[in-house]
């Protein structure tokens, strides 16, 4: 591949590609070793995970490859309380747990706080990158992280927020574009102050801090790659692209339903979590989110949970929160290894294209 970027060379990349952190099961030890065997780098999202889970997941990973891999966990912060009657938010669930045959759903408990746990499982676990979404790491994690040798990465939605990571010790900075699937990331501001463009934010970040950058969002083939190393990002980091992979570890109806998703089926969402989130638009995205009985996150998440798991169980996918970005018509279903190869390849033949 006819590309060498700094953070490529730190970490030792045959190619700048790196599979987003999925919190949640999609990234399994098998797709992240995969995608790191291959000669990118793949991330295991620790942020839904226990400390024993984290740590369980790390050495799986390292049982599989001996390359570089990376973990990911949620900015610490203090979650807003529950509201005084959560009634509302509970009956407008119901009837879906119903349907799948479940018991009416309970308060959700308040959420533990495993942040510092996580963190002191997270820096044993042999991960050569630690990234950070939703915030900025504080102090004492960042220069626990870089006394171990861990390059720091950090997500922001704006170039302010860019800045203020650089500031703060980050070493890479991952631009999430308003096109990329899950949680927006944005922490500097209400969400919609973040929802700007994969290729407009790029260039802008790139001249606004000195440390690599990592495009993020809309991007599934080697033109995207080609594109976002063209506009001075060092990689690209995707999410996507590797959900419909055969190591991927979500439901096949969540696989089914990427694949015969159009650009415009995904719309930004707080139904499932409580936190905007871009997914492909369902019947409880549709429905629930027509209200504001929603509970803030994390309380929204834990609510919807196990409704989640028993769709899951059951195939129906109209009640799973399906993250996906606005490329689906590009994704495919094939081993991780040779979407790595692929996309190489893509983007290769893209830059030839541009040197003519």
């Amino acid at each position: 591949m006819p590309f060498d970027t700094p953070l490529m060379q730190r970490l030792d990349l045959t190619h700048p590609i790196i599979q987003a952190p999925m919190a949640g099961g999609g990234d399994t030890p098998a797709l992240v070793a995969a995608v790191c065997e291959a000669g990118g780098i793949g991330f295991i999202g620790g942020a839904y995970s226990t400390p024993a889970q984290i740590a369980e997941l790390s050495e799986a990973v390292r049982s599989r490859t001996n390359r570089s891999f990376g973990i990911n966990l949620f900015a610490p912060f203090s979650p807003p309380p529950m509201p005084d009657d959560p009634g509302p938010a509970l009956d407008r669930v119901a009837p879906y747990f119903a349907e799948l045959g479940m018991v009416p759903p309970e308060p959700p408990a308040p959420p533990e706080d495993v942040f510092e746990a996580q963190l002191a499982v997270a820096l044993e676990s042999g991960a050569a990158v630690f990234s950070f979404t939703s915030g900025i790491p504080p102090v004492h994690a960042v220069e626990a992280i870089k006394q171990r040798g861990m390059l720091l990465m950090a997500t922001a939605t704006t170039v302010d927020e860019a800045v203020a990571l650089e500031r703060a010790g980050c070493e890479a900075i991952v631009t999430q574009g308003v096109e990329a699937a899950g949680h927006r990331a944005t922490f500097a501001g209400p969400f919609e102050a973040g929802l700007i463009g994969t290729m407009a934010l790029v260039p802008q970040v790139v001249d606004a801090v000195s440390v690599p950058v990592i495009a993020s969002g809309g991007i599934m083939d080697g033109r995207g790659v080609a594109a976002a190393l063209a506009l001075g990002a060092d990689a690209v980091q995707m999410g996507t692209a590797f959900l419909t992979c055969d190591e991927a570890g979500i439901p096949d109806a969540y696989k089914t339903a990427v694949i015969e998703a159009h650009e415009n089926d995904t719309n930004l969402t707080r139904a499932f979590s409580g936190r905007p989130s871009r997914g492909i638009a369902n019947r409880f995205m549709t429905e629930v989110g027509a209200t504001d009985d929603i509970l803030p996150f994390p309380h929204q998440n834990a609510l919807t949970k196990p409704l989640r798991a028993e769709a899951a169980k059951q195939g129906r996918a109209e009640f799973l929160s399906l993250w996906a970005g606005q490329g689906t018509r590009l994704a495919r279903r094939q081993p991780a290894a040779e979407l790595v190869e692929r996309l190489a390849d893509e983007a290769k033949t893209a830059a030839k294209r541009l040197r003519r």
